[in-house]
C-alpha cells in the first residue's frame, strides 16, 4: 500500500526509517495520522563491494538524499550500530551511518536513534525477535501484503514504526 507523500501533507507526520549497511542500506517511509501508521514506500540502497569505499559512501548519501527530498520526512529514525563481527566491519558500518546522518543534517531533519533491541521490542514485543518475526509484524502493523524485499528494508520500516510508537508515548 502506498500513500501519496504530498496528499494532506499538513495532516501527516512522515518518518524515514533507515537500517545502515555498507552493502545494503534499507529505508522505509511511513506516514502517521491520528494514531495510525501507513507505509509510503520502502527500498534499499545497494553498493558494489568492488567500488572504492569513499564512492560507496557517496552513493549511499546521494540515494538517501533523493529519498529524503522526495518524502520530506519530519524525522529520520536510524538504527544504531551496536556490534559487528570485527572492528574493521564496525568502523565501515559507522562510516555508512555517518553518511546517513549527514543526509539528515544537510536536510535539517531531526534524528532519533534506536538500538536493534529497542526496535524489536517496539514492533514485536520481544527484544530478541528474529528478523523474520520483525518482518512479519511490520506487515501486520502496516496492513500490507508480504514484503518482497531484503530484511534491510523491513528493518528500516520497523525503525520508523519504533519512532512513531515513541512519539505516541511522548505525546
Amino acid at each position: 500500500m502506498k500513500v501519496d507523500a504530498n496528499k494532506n501533507s499538513q495532516k501527516l507526520l512522515r518518518i524515514l526509517g533507515v537500517d545502515p549497511g555498507l552493502t545494503r542500506t534499507g529505508w522505509g517511509a511511513i506516514a502517521c495520522h491520528k494514531g495510525c501508521v501507513e507505509m509510503l514506500e520502502y527500498g534499499t540502497v545497494s553498493t558494489d563491494t568492488k567500488t572504492q569505499f569513499p564512492a560507496r559512501l557517496a552513493h549511499i548519501y546521494s540515494e538517501l538524499h533523493m529519498v529524503a527530498d522526495r518524502f520530506q520526512p519530519d524525522f529520520f529514525a536510524v538504527e544504531d550500530v551496536i556490534y559487528a563481527a570485527n572492528v574493521k566491519i564496525a568502523l565501515k558500518l559507522g562510516h555508512a551511518r555517518g553518511s546517513i546522518l549527514l543526509v539528515a543534517a544537510h536536510s535539517q531533519i531531526p534524528v532519533a536513534s534506536y538500538s536493534p533491541k529497542e526496535i524489536k521490542q517496539s514492533v514485536t514485543g520481544n527484544g530478541n525477535a528474529s528478523k523474520d518475526q520483525v518482518q512479519r509484524m511490520v506487515q501486520v502493523i502496516l496492513n500490507v501484503a508480504p514484503l518482497k524485499t531484503f530484511h534491510d528494508a523491513s528493518d528500516a520500516l520497523a525503525t520508523a514504526i519504533c519512532h512513531a510508537n515513541r512519539l505516541k508515548v511522548e505525546r
